[in-house]
């Protein structure tokens, strides 16, 4: 016999159902798929689904939502519980403060952070949790340090990352070019993307690692308006606080920080999200 015609025990088909479902966050998936699947009637795919659904729902781990109409069925939708949140805060908070992490200027290294998948696959599940209601069609970065970040938001989501450069490549074909003011510096720099990149009317939001003055966050928006396309929100690992008059506003990040104090400790707490 062929493997249509296997049957499977309902422990199996829970286990295939979860793993399908969270492998494509917010992408709506009919039911026909699990039937044909597991060779089963709807009926039974339904209670299985029920199953999945009540057990995400107790542990704070999503849930999944039920889609009607032709093209409907069911989707996972990510989500923590907010004492797990602020559990990952306070944990990255700890490893940020390591006085080793200072280097020259009062900065933080931050490199291993934003590329190790355990802390960006939390931190990326936060983010994406905020703005899972908004209607959004894609992702936007800059390029280098934040695009795992931004990618895992993107992903949750079930969106296009789009990734804007800071010099024109010519592998990118037609760009699109603009001149923003840094708002920690003051200088004058440059983010173009691609004009195949993004299309016009796209509602976007923008993540990125570390927010200084919001110069950067600032020059997407600009970007966006030449893309005539809208911003919808703002996500952020890290918000230097300690510089207040930002460029933006309306933002959210996981961690803030208020810079080094005089023993040369870097001052880290979970942001105001968590109160």
């Amino acid at each position: 016999m062929g493997d249509r015609m296997q049957k499977f025990s309902r422990n199996q088909r829970i286990a295939a159902v979860t793993k399908i479902l969270l492998e494509n966050p917010n992408k709506i998936m009919g039911l026909n798929n699990f039937t044909e699947m597991f060779n089963t009637a709807k009926s039974t795919v339904s209670e299985d689904i029920v199953v999945v659904k009540d057990t995400l729902n107790k542990l704070d781990m999503g849930k999944i939502n039920t889609v009607s109409g032709a093209a409907g069925g069911i989707k996972y939708v990510c989500g923590m519980s907010n004492e797990k949140k602020r559990e990952f805060a306070e944990k990255l908070c700890i490893i940020l403060k390591d006085r080793e992490r200072i280097i020259p200027g009062n900065f933080l290294y931050m490199t291993d952070i934003m590329f190790n998948p355990k802390i960006i696959y939390t931190a990326g599940l936060i983010l994406a949790s905020i703005f899972i209601e908004k209607d959004i069609d894609c992702v936007v970065t800059v390029e280098t340090k934040g695009i795992p970040l931004a990618y895992e938001v993107a992903r949750m989501l079930g969106v296009q990352l789009v990734v804007v450069r800071r010099e024109t490549k010519f592998t990118e074909g037609s760009t699109l070019t603009i001149n923003y003011v840094s708002g920690s510096t003051g200088r004058i720099q440059n983010m173009s993307l691609s004009k195949k990149a993004l299309k016009k009317g796209s509602r976007c939001i923008f993540n990125d690692d570390f927010m200084k003055a919001g110069g950067t966050a600032k020059g997407i928006v600009d970007l966006l308006k030449e893309f005539e396309s809208e911003l919808l929100g703002i996500g952020i690992l890290i918000d230097n606080i300690g510089i207040r008059n930002k460029l933006v506003e309306n933002y959210m990040s996981i961690v803030d920080f208020k810079g080094i104090d005089e023993k040369g400790n870097a001052i880290l707490f979970p942001s105001k999200m968590f109160n």
